[in-house]
Formats: C-alpha cells, sequence, structure tokens
C-alpha cells in the first residue's frame, strides 16, 4: 500500500515541504504480518534560521521473527601450512593464560582452593555422557563406511611426502618437498593409499586415572595408545570393559598448581579381555579396517557414502563439542596429542629444537583440527577425466580427505564446503589459462 499526501510548492520560499509517505510490506491480512514505515518532512525556521526535520518510524508485527540463514562466502581459502621451524601460535591469547595464572598465584598465596567445576575436578559432566556414546557410535561407522568405500574410490600417497591424492591416478602438480624432489623435478611418487592416508590417526595414551600419577619416559610402554577420540569419549563418560577408566565420586582439590586431595592414588585394574575384544578394537582402530574388506554393491555405494559422510559431521561436532569442557593438550611443535589435565613426560619430540628441551613436549591447549585433522586434498570433479595439472592448480580447490571420498562415491556436497572447493569457479583449458586475469 503507497499513500501519498500532495505538498504544498511555494516557490518564492527557500524551502520545500514534502507530505507524509506511508509505506506498508508485504500487504497486510488475517495470515500475513505487516511492517509500516512512515517518513516525514517539515519545514522548521526560527530565529530566521532555514532547519529541516526528517522523522522515521517502524514497527514490525509482533511475532515477526526472520530465520537467520547461514550465507557461506563463494570461495574461501585453506588455513595457512604452519612453519615447522617454529612452535605452533597457542590458541588462546598468551596474555589471558597469564593473566588467569596470576589470579590462581593470588588465591594460592592467600591460602585459598582453586574453585573447579566439572569436569576440570574430576567428575563427569552427565549432559555430556550421550554426546560421548554418540560420537563413539559414529566413529565406528566411520571407520566402517571408509574401509568399504576405499574399495570403490582409489586413494594414493606419496611415497615421499605425505601428501593425498583421491581419483583413479595421481595428479600431476608439482609440489613434492620430500627426498631426491630436485631429480623428480617434485613430482609425487604415487603409490596405492590406506584408510591412514584419509583418516590420519592421532593417537593418545590411555590413562585409568587421569589426575593419577604422570606417565614417566621409562614407563611408557605399561601404557596403551588408542585413538585420541576414544581416549576423549572414555573420559566423558563412555564404558568400555577394555579400557576401564576411574570414575570419582568426591571431587579433586587444588591449591594453585598443586593437587591437594586427589583421593588417593588407585591401581590400574587390569583390562577385561572378552572373547569378542578383538572385533571391537579392530572397530575402533584404522590400522586392519581394510583388511578382508568386499565392495560393496554398486546399488549401495551411495547410500553408503552419505552414511559415512554423517558420521564425520557427527564425530566432527561431538568433538568440538567435548573438547569445550574436558582438556586436550597438543605439542607446540610436534604432532603428540594427549587427552588429560595435563601432558606426559615422555621424551619422545624429536622437531624443532628438541635438544634444549631434552626431547619433551611443549604442552599447551589442542583445536580440534589437531586431535581430529580434516587432511586436504584437491578436489576432482571428473574422476575420470585428465589429471591435474600444475599450471591450473590456482583454479582447484580442495577439501577434507572423507569428504571428497564420499562425494566422489555419489554423496551430495554438504554447502559448506563448497567455497573450499571452488565449484563456482570454470576450469579453463592449458591454452586458455594464462589469458585468465
Amino acid at each position: 500500500m503507497l499513500s501519498l499526501s500532495p505538498a504544498s510548492w511555494d516557490l518564492s520560499q527557500r524551502s520545500v515541504c514534502f507530505g507524509h509517505t506511508d509505506f506498508q510490506w508485504p500487504p497486510a491480512s488475517s495470515s500475513s504480518k505487516a511492517f509500516g514505515l512512515k517518513i516525514g518532512h517539515q519545514r522548521l525556521q526560527s530565529d530566521g534560521m532555514l532547519k529541516t526535520f526528517c522523522c522515521a518510524s517502524g514497527e514490525a508485527g509482533r511475532g515477526s521473527a526472520m530465520k537467520k540463514q547461514e550465507i557461506y562466502p563463494q570461495n574461501v581459502n585453506l588455513p595457512p601450512i604452519l612453519p615447522k621451524n617454529k612452535k605452533k601460535p597457542y590458541p588462546i591469547p598468551l596474555k589471558k593464560i597469564q593473566r588467569a595464572a596470576r589470579a590462581d598465584k593470588k588465591l594460592a598465596e592467600m591460602g585459598i582452593e582453586k574453585p573447579l567445576e566439572a569436569p576440570k575436578n574430576g567428575l563427569l559432566v552427565p549432559d555430556l555422557i550421550p554426546v560421548a556414546h554418540q560420537v563413539l557410535e559414529a566413529w565406528k561407522v566411520l571407520i566402517k563406511g571408509l574401509a568399504q568405500l576405499l574399495t570403490v574410490v582409489p586413494v594414493y600417497g606419496c611415497s615421499e611426502c605425505p601428501e593425498v591424492h583421491v581419483g583413479q591416478t595421481g595428479h600431476h602438480i608439482q609440489d613434492c618437498h620430500g627426498p631426491s624432489n630436485v631429480n623428480r623435478r617434485s613430482f609425487h611418487q604415487w603409490v596405492k593409499g590406506s584408510i591412514n592416508d584419509v583418516l590420519i590417526p592421532i593417537e593418545s595414551y590411555h590413562l585409568y586415572d587421569p589426575f593419577g600419577l604422570r606417565i614417566k619416559h621409562e614407563t611408557r610402554f605399561d601404557y596403551d595408545r588408542i585413538p585420541a577420540v576414544v581416549e576423549l569419549c572414555i573420559q566423558a563418560g563412555m564404558e568400555l570393559p577394555e579400557y576401564p577408566s576411574r570414575r570419582r565420586t568426591t571431587p579433586v582439590r587444588m591449591l594453585g598448581k598443586k593437587v591437594i586431595n586427589r583421593g588417593g592414588y588407585v591401581g590400574e585394574p587390569k583390562p577385561c579381555r572378552l572373547g569378542d575384544s578383538s572385533s571391537l578394537l579392530a572397530e575402533l582402530d584404522t590400522y586392519e579396517a581394510c583388511i578382508g574388506q568386499s565392495p560393496p554393491p554398486a546399488s549401495d555405494v551411495q547410500q553408503l557414502a552419505e552414511k559415512t559422510l554423517k558420521a564425520y559431521e557427527t564425530v566432527r561436532w561431538g568433538v568440538r563439542k567435548l573438547m569445550r569442557k574436558y582438556t586436550v593438550k597438543a605439542c607446540g611443535y610436534c604432532s603428540e596429542v594427549h587427552v588429560g589435565p595435563w601432558g606426559h613426560n615422555v621424551k619422545l619430540c624429536g622437531t624443532f629444537k628438541h635438544q634444549w628441551r631434552d626431547g619433551k613436549h611443549g604442552w599447551q591447549d589442542a583445536t580440534v583440527e589437531e586431535v581430529f585433522p580434516p587432511n586436504y586434498v584437491w578436489h576432482v570433479r571428473d574422476p575420470n577425466g585428465p589429471p591435474l595439472k600444475g599450471s591450473l592448480k590456482r583454479f582447484y580447490g580442495k577439501a577434507p580427505a572423507v569428504v571428497e571420498v564420499c562425494v566422489q562415491a555419489g554423496a551430495a556436497i554438504p554447502h559448506k564446503y563448497k567455497p573450499m572447493m571452488r565449484l563456482d569457479i570454470i576450469i579453463p583449458d592449458y591454452e586458455e589459462a594464462y589469458l585468465v586475469a
């Protein structure tokens, strides 16, 4: 509806006065919500000075709430690759860490215990126990689905560097930085890949009591190494007879950095090895997942890809939600991860300036990408087409390796991965590449 009242024009005066204009959109009805906008212009004159007054008023109908849609950008760049000759940046600003440390020290000097909430005090968070069960079940589905899809979708890995490619043949992009890359003109040396090339195994020590004694270098072989995602679910409330965990009923008390009451040290019980324990451990680990796998029927490949991709998103969502409460530490120099309130004392860090640290890890708070790395690979739009060329790599996109495997198997591309795949960019021919600005 548009209503306009005529205004008076007087050319002898140095001012113009418009009337009122009423806008109403959409049209008012019994089933629609109206939004009114009124704009008025009026000439005000005082003390011989000319002034203009503008008034706008709008009133939305009650209950009119527009659902905010998440809009993804057209193209996004992947996170930069961090140099190996430097320490990783802190996920939490250093000033915030120092401020919290000074506050804890001040409370300790006053003899006041450090206020701790679950799970920082050793107790479980009841609301996150179902999340841990959901993540572990999705982890099993993810491993099993990938093992079956890799019998249909070929995966290649470079024998000289960590590069991975999903496709019928390896790409021809010259970005290999492995040994003797000069002799190969930086071309990759492709070999058949496995599930560990797609889903990078990040392992952690399993602890019966995360608040108990730290793991020493001499006692490192007394503890099992399991996937960090599984250890995170166990500490969040998942019960596995093969990997028992201590469940406290009284909270841990701390004075500064010192634990003053942890409920005593309890000896770790022997794990309960059931008759089918080997099959359960195979479901949680990726090393023997592809052994004895047969290709699925052609009619079930697309459904299996959709199920695997959904499990991948569930694991990523659950890990992020659990890490908001449960502490996970990562080395600032290498890929070592430890699930617990503080890191272990195993001296196996052999990266940048490890001699200065006597091989000890530089622990800091971990990120989701360090516990569950995405492992980005080049996105292939036509798996049966020609291999990717290095001269056209600026037109190619990337995606997590799990997503790329599922997409090539027939799964629909999730909206949040479309910008990094650069699907809206037309790849020119080899002869036309130099003509593109």
